[in-house]
């Protein structure tokens, strides 16, 4: 606050800063540029603590746009905003974006907007002392845990130390863990308290929140996005697994932590806004004087599979069926079914 007080307007860069140690994730403000890497000491949940700066924060006010439903899978190049506008253009002649794409992420500069209560200052940026002196936290974390395993074996508790972290900007330290119930560590940090000598603050974390600070591999052979890029622990239900038509089996679906993997929300509100588009499973809809039925939505295909008599199938591409305001039902073009019927 003593920060922010020392600024006359509330225009100022604005940063997404990630912490090393525990990957929180925050929005901080800072009137000068600042590029990716560089550290930054800041107020945290916990104290002053080293961050370091992401990248800028995205500009606010822009409107959402959809994603492009043919493309082929991420691209890991680089480019400026003005080959990125030629590559816009370069579908105007119906080839695929991809085949002369000039690569979709872009480095951008950082831009001053105005600060709003959601978003605190900076205190300063790191010094080499500071960075050194970091340095020197780490090398003592390892023997902190050592130390408050033994002392939590020697008092029988029922926890299961995580990880702990010195902060940079007190004496404090705080030892993560989780535990099945709710456990009385009066006594382990009293005893804690006389071996560190400094403020100890024992947390208490779920088993989602334990692989977002130690990290790992995922079934997919990445990082865990807990660990690597998610700012909030948002919630990830089975109706996410069920709209993508993905197998409910729990083994397929869930992550190291035991829990619902964290990507299963990442594609959902487009499988979402795909399917307001189509009629919904089990609509009847009228081909060549016949009723079908949608059987299936099939949204990385943009197909719609439809079940007629005598266990007829037929698979109709998004673009060939759309709803009738006036009707009130769904139709089929009929170039479309001149060109399936009449074959």
């Amino acid at each position: 606050m003593k920060q922010k007080m020392a600024h006359d307007d509330d225009w100022a860069y604005v940063y997404v800063i990630k912490n090393p140690s525990y990957n929180d994730v925050c929005l901080c403000a800072w009137d000068s540029v600042l590029y990716a890497g560089t550290p930054v000491v800041y107020e945290t949940r916990f104290g002053l603590d080293l961050g370091v700066v992401v990248g800028p924060a995205p500009v606010p006010g822009k409107t959402y746009e959809p994603g492009f439903s043919g493309v082929r899978g991420a691209c890991l190049h680089f480019s400026d905003e003005s080959e990125a506008d030629d590559s816009k253009n370069s579908t105007d002649d119906g080839s695929h974006q991809c085949d002369s794409c000039f690569h979709c992420q872009i480095a951008k500069e950082p831009e001053k907007m105005k600060v709003d209560g959601a978003v605190t200052w900076l205190d300063h940026l790191a010094t080499p002392a500071e960075m050194a002196r970091y340095a020197e936290n780490e090398s003592k974390e390892e023997e902190a845990i050592k130390i408050c395993r033994e002392k939590i074996k020697k008092h029988g508790l029922g926890m299961k130390l995580v990880t702990t972290h010195f902060l940079l900007g007190e004496p404090k330290v705080i030892f993560f863990f989780t535990a099945d119930e709710r456990v009385d560590f009066r006594d382990l940090v009293k005893d804690l308290v006389s071996v560190f000598r400094m403020r100890i603050e024992l947390r208490q974390i779920g088993v989602r929140d334990e692989s977002r600070l130690i990290g790992g591999l995922s079934v997919c052979g990445r990082d865990y996005c807990c660990h690597l890029m998610t700012k909030e622990m948002d919630p990830v239900t089975i109706k996410m697994a069920k709209e993508q038509n993905l197998s409910l089996n729990s083994m397929k679906i869930s992550g190291p932590c035991g829990r619902l993997l964290c990507c299963l929300a990442y594609e959902y509100d487009y499988y979402m806004e795909e399917k307001a588009g189509c009629p919904p499973e089990g609509t009847r809809i009228k081909i060549d004087r016949e009723l079908w039925r949608v059987s299936e939505i099939n949204i990385l295909s943009r197909k719609i599979t439809v079940a007629g008599s005598e266990g007829r199938t037929l698979q109709i591409p998004f673009e060939e069926i759309a709803y009738n305001s006036e009707t009130g039902y769904w139709d089929v073009s009929e170039e479309y079914q001149e060109e399936i019927f009449s074959s």
